[in-house]
């Protein structure tokens, strides 16, 4: 402890020799305390004792009057009285929680730290790169995986290690530490560790480069797809990640035993080197390939994919239950893995322009070329099949993009099948009524039933003409695959199913979403919010530009303000993060500092131009040694903020097909949309990894750049990796969601334990879903009436939320406010302040004030804070509410009645008047008269009424001089601020009777 000791160390005459371990020596320690005296220590069976060895003579002999100690810290008590009384102070200190001393189960980046945050990172390298245990064995990760799910429980310390390796492996690898195991120097390969690390090619087919990253991302929701896969025992994918570091992406892979083959062994047979399924795989016939093609077909039909049919290129016909890509390999330990699954969702047809888009009809037989020109016709004369009229005009789709890859959210298939199951259940109830009608049509002995059934089944596409059944060929719409004549009618309706499903997001989820966002008073905040719920409606990321075009033309453009605020932001960042991949690749490393907070300075300071006293920071950088500096022949460094706005808007257009949206400099964002300068500069700092040093930036100052090298601690690798799901706790949590909608409290409680339990058992609570499951524990908890146990479990969601997510992630904001309401429940009233206004001081930083979820935080402090400023936040709460949801929305009725309230309690009983009638207007038009909220709220306006002619009658009777005197009764109780925030919180919901 560098605070209690100057020193502890082992000893410059440690080993102890022969005949010393003889007599019990053990080790020698070398201590300087505090006080500078310096001692060697002894270890031996009966303890520590003080010898008498000096740095120039050894004599082990135990130094005159000193004890034997069995503790060394005893022994460093008697030693140094600095060190006993320190010592003392640190036993006394309460023990930290094992939940906020537990190292989580994967990195969490945070974009602030101290200044010292450097110093505490731990060297695991020696100093010439090296890994000190590389002669160690590497791990075998793959067989740590497949292990792990074969078990009901996972290991947080693989976990731990397996997430610490691909950090240290991706920053190893990027710096150059790790030779290259292949000879390819446009896609080095690297063995780390036990992991295989390399970029991919960048095929020109994809895209180049955004391709490659592409399929890289696509690989791993492939891998993600086939792995949540339920009761699918015996298939295999290979453990992956993805490290995005320095602007490089790395793919991380786990090797699996046979996968590495020599040369001679790619002379050999596929069913030699282990190839069982695949386009390459060739003819084969063997039980091992019809256990893997049964495991496929499975899967298919869990993922929607359609059994097809295509042309090899040595122009077999192969058939196929996966993308073309795809290879079903045995392994050498007797497992089957599939490999290359990054087009196994179905392709976009949105970005899968029609002038792109050859016929995939080919034949192999005499006749192919009058088959090929029918089926070009046919194409032809349906091309526009599956589109709305006109849709290429409203929409500007289908359009080109910037890689080949772009393919379907698993969401979206999902959303979309539940939506032509709709259609498909219309389609038989028209059918049947039209045959006299559903009872007589199922009762009757005829075929009017199944004709309906088959009829509605062509009407909505499905595969199957007796059974409602969709499924998707992931390979149509794919350049360069092939299809046989007998395919024709498959594909044809394949194409027509991927233009509807690709329809589907533009005009019902974008808009299901910008529905939800005018409802809902916790919108996303920022971009992983918006990411997080863009994806649960299945769009797509490069449908943000469409987003935009939809608040744009909505009649609500104004109350989804929020909405377009973080979407620009999201766009004007992620096109910056290219833009920036891109700059790192020209900066050598000891420069990345003074290049980071460069490029920085261009991309938040209007018309920054680079510094003209380069000599003297060049200089200053030199006596620091952190080498040349921001050396102005360097060609980073001559890069300017309107150039580096010039890049990102061309990547903006390209990408999200936005032109003006972004304006001309990142002040055009703040003022045309609300965006903070900070809450950009958070978010870039998220997504690339750099860590901030902790301070006040100034980020408008045109004169000095905002951010200095030395404010860059470091850049840490972003790691995306599989999320192993807790089966039997994810099925429980789903059941008490369930059992809450029922209003079965008690069950849901008995559940969501279990659940909790469930969650400790395997990830020690540090996991996401952890988190939402102790909230939700804690909201029941509190509706049973058990406010104490309430607020410890959601104490616990708050320390899982900052650890897991971030300190300033929106799920620990909102977690933050419903611990304070279940403080103030249990009497803490001051704990619950600072809860709330913590809550909304990073609500600031994330956002801003212009967002819904505020009004929900001004209106807590409205009612918990005992100052002058309680008016002030509950009259922004309702100006919030009101902007956002319209005169007559609940949340606005709120605030009006808590105003009212706190206006009673001031004595300006003429305002909150006027304030509750707004109020009770608006819970008449939507509960009704006889509603219980309605009938609160004109009690409480008949009281008011009552006091106001009591008070004015006092004024006339007593004379101007007389003061106001507030009634006790109007003052609200604990009791009813308490149920007041339960309603502003959304713990408890004003339901409809």
């Amino acid at each position: 402890a560098p605070s209690y000791l100057k020193d502890l160390s082992l000893s410059c005459w440690h080993p102890p020799p022969g005949h010393r371990k003889l007599q019990g020596d053990f080790m020698y320690i070398t201590v300087v305390t505090i006080e500078g005296r310096h001692c060697d220590i002894t270890s031996c069976p009966k303890g520590f004792f003080l010898n008498r060895s000096t740095e120039d003579i050894f004599d082990p002999r135990p130094a005159q009057s000193s004890p034997a100690c069995h503790c060394l810290t005893d022994l460093l008590c008697h030693l140094s009285p600095i060190f006993k009384q320190a010592f003392a102070t640190l036993k006394n200190r309460p023990q930290q929680p094992p939940l906020e001393a537990m190292p989580t189960p994967y990195h969490t980046l945070c974009w602030l730290g101290p200044p010292c945050a450097s110093r505490a990172h731990k060297n695991t390298f020696s100093r010439l790169g090296v890994d000190e245990q590389a002669a160690a064995q590497a791990p075998d990760w793959n067989e740590e995986l497949q292990a792990a799910r074969d078990l009901p429980q996972g290991s947080l310390e693989e976990r731990l290690q397996r997430d610490k390796t691909l950090l240290q492996g991706g920053e190893t690898v990027l710096d150059g530490f790790v030779e290259p195991v292949n000879g390819n120097p446009e896609d080095p390969a690297f063995l780390w560790s036990g992991l295989f690390m390399s970029q991919g090619a960048a095929s020109p087919l994809f895209g180049g480069e955004r391709g490659r990253r592409a399929a890289q991302r696509l690989e791993l929701r492939g891998v993600q797809a086939y792995s949540d896969l339920e009761g699918l025992q015996g298939l295999h994918t290979i453990p992956t990640a993805i490290v995005d570091y320095r602007g490089v992406r790395l793919s991380a892979q786990g090797l699996a035993p046979g996968f590495e083959s020599s040369e001679q062994d790619q002379k050999d047979s596929p069913a030699s080197r282990g190839l069982l399924y695949g386009v390459n795989a060739g003819p084969q016939e063997s039980p091992h390939r019809r256990r893997l093609l049964a495991l496929l077909a499975h899967a298919a039909k869990s993922l929607s994919i359609q059994r097809h049919v295509v042309v090899a290129p040595k122009g077999h016909q192969v058939p196929l239950f996966t993308s073309l890509d795809a290879q079903g390999l045995l392994g050498a330990d007797g497992r089957f893995y599939l490999l290359d699954v990054f087009r196994s969702f179905p392709a976009d047809a949105n970005f899968c322009p029609e002038e792109e888009i050859q016929s995939q009809i080919s034949a192999g037989e005499e006749d192919s070329s009058k088959s090929c020109e029918e089926n070009e016709e046919k194409r032809n004369g349906n091309e526009k099949e599956g589109w709305a009229e006109d849709y290429r005009g409203t929409t500007g789709l289908p359009k080109s993009f910037p890689h080949g890859l772009c393919r379907l959210r698993p969401e979206l298939v999902q959303a979309f099948i539940q939506h032509k199951h709709c259609q498909f259940t219309e389609r038989v109830k028209e059918k049947m009524d039209e045959n006299g009608g559903f009872e007589e049509c199922a009762t009757a002995c005829d075929s009017r039933a199944t004709d309906a059934v088959r009829a509605a089944c062509k009407d909505v596409g499905s595969v199957s003409d007796i059974i409602f059944e969709m499924r998707f060929n992931p390979n149509v719409f794919s350049p360069g695959i092939r299809f046989p004549p007998t395919e024709s009618a498959s594909t044809n309706l394949q194409e027509k199913l991927l233009r509807e499903a690709a329809a589907f997001i533009i005009t019902h989820q974008i808009p299901a979403f910008l529905q939800c966002c005018l409802q809902s008073n916790e919108a996303p905040m920022d971009g992983a919010s918006l990411k997080q719920a863009l994806h649960q409606k299945g769009i797509n990321l490069r449908y943000l530009g469409h987003v935009v075009k939809a608040i744009s033309q909505s009649e609500h453009k104004e109350r989804l303000r929020h909405i377009m605020r973080s979407t620009i932001g999201e766009i004007f960042i992620r096109s910056a993060k290219r833009v920036f991949n891109h700059f790192l690749q020209g900066v050598d490393v000891p420069s990345l500092s003074a290049a980071i907070s460069h490029f920085l300075s261009c991309l938040l300071v209007h018309h920054f131009t680079p510094s003209p006293g380069g000599e003297e920071a060049k200089k200053k950088s030199r006596r620091r040694g952190r080498g040349a500096g921001a050396s102005e022949s360097m060609p980073w460094s001559m890069l300017t903020g309107a150039e580096l706005w010039s890049l990102v808007c061309q990547d903006a257009v390209e990408t999200y097909d936005i032109s003006d949206s972004l304006g001309s400099s990142p002040n055009h964002l703040v003022e045309h949309y609300g965006l903070q300068k900070l809450s950009l500069l958070r978010e870039f700092c998220l997504k690339t990894g750099v860590q901030l040093r902790l301070r006040d930036y100034i980020l408008d100052n045109q004169n000095k750049a905002p951010i200095s090298p030395d404010d860059i601690l470091n850049i840490f690798p972003v790691v995306k990796h599989i999320d192993m799901p807790t089966v039997d706790a994810s099925k429980a949590y789903r059941a008490a969601q369930n059992s809450i909608q029922k209003g079965l409290l008690d069950q849901a409680h008995e559940q969501l334990k279990e659940a909790a339990y469930l969650y400790g058992r395997v990830c020690d609570d540090l996991d996401p879903e952890a988190c939402y499951c102790n909230s939700l524990l804690a909201k029941v908890t509190f509706l049973q009436g058990k406010a104490a146990e309430a607020r410890s479990v959601q104490l616990k969601s708050v320390v899982i939320s900052e650890r897991v997510l971030g300190f300033d992630h929106p799920n620990t904001i909102q977690q933050y406010a419903l611990l304070a309401v279940y403080a103030y429940a249990g009497g803490e009233t001051t704990l619950a302040q600072k809860c709330l206004l913590r809550a909304r001081l990073l609500m600031l930083t994330v956002h801003g004030e212009d967002h819904p979820y505020t009004a929900t935080l001004d209106s807590c402090l409205g009612l918990v804070l005992t100052e002058d400023q309680t008016g002030q936040f509950l009259k922004n709460a309702l100006k919030l509410n009101t902007s956002f949801f319209g005169p007559t929305d609940m949340h606005t009725a709120l605030s009006h009645h808590l105003l009212a309230q706190w206006m009673c309690s001031k004595g300006d009983y003429r305002s909150a008047m006027s304030n509750e009638k707004e109020a009770f207007s608006a819970f008449m038009s939507l509960f009704g008269e006889d509603h219980p909220q309605t009938l609160c709220s004109k009690e409480f306006l008949g009281t008011i009424t009552k006091q106001a002619v009591k008070v004015e009658r006092t004024l006339r009777q007593a004379g101007s001089d007389s003061a106001e005197q507030t009634v006790e009764c109007l003052s609200p109780t604990s009791d009813t601020i308490l149920e007041q925030m339960v309603l502003v919180t959304g713990i408890r919901r004003i339901t409809r009777r």
